[in-house]
């Protein structure tokens, strides 16, 4: 069996680090074994929230047992929270260039973009384009560990400070599992290479 990876979270929801589960998770003490050598970072912490970056499963909340070198072990509840809400709203600002295609809409060929933000749920882009609320379109998500073209909506116009583009935001539509996994995979990573450094 694949051991699940979990993104440990601060109390305020803030990626700290990736966690391998070693052994059981059948009761309430977990064995965590922390990735990225982040172990110090984790132990300024008494609780933290796992979510599942391998598997779309629920959310849980634990507090720090003891730790042992690179190894934790939490005291573990699931949460009651949608754990789908909380990985839509992980957002990170990312910069990519990108490209668009239409589903919907009155326009034809692709268009490019450049991304603001990046999460579970969906992209927000710029483009010097006009797209309508409600428009379907095709998106390439190059961060991915393969490319993705991924199905989204067009869902609002959000304010920007750049006189040339408009900032749309969308929401991923019709996503297949492994689509979602390394979405999520991404998304996270991205989080967690883009925190500060502790000091």
């Amino acid at each position: 069996m694949e051991q699940s990876i979990y993104l440990l979270l601060d109390s305020k929801g803030t990626p700290i680090a990736r966690g391998r589960i070693q052994g059981s998770t059948g009761g309430p003490f977990w064995q965590i074994q922390v990735e990225d050598g982040k172990i110090d970072e984790i132990l300024e912490h008494k609780r933290l929230k796992l979510l599942s970056i391998t598997d779309a499963g629920p959310s849980y909340e634990g507090t720090i047992v003891r730790s042992r070198n690179d190894m934790i072990q939490l005291e573990v509840t699931k949460l009651n929270q949608d754990a789908g809400d909380m990985r839509k709203n992980l957002r990170v600002a990312v910069r990519f260039q990108s490209l668009i295609y239409p589903l919907t809409g009155d326009w034809r060929g692709r268009r490019a973009v450049e991304s603001n933000d990046l999460s579970c749920g969906g992209v927000a882009f710029f483009t010097d384009h006009s797209l309508q609320v409600g428009e379907q379109l095709e998106i390439v998500i190059p961060v991915t560990s393969q490319p993705l073209v991924l199905k989204c909506q067009v869902l609002r116009l959000r304010p920007t400070e750049r006189a040339s583009c408009v900032l749309y935001a969308a929401k991923f539509v019709d996503m297949c599992e492994d689509e979602e996994t390394l979405l999520r995979e991404a998304v996270f990573n991205l989080q967690l290479r883009g925190r500060p450094k502790a000091s």
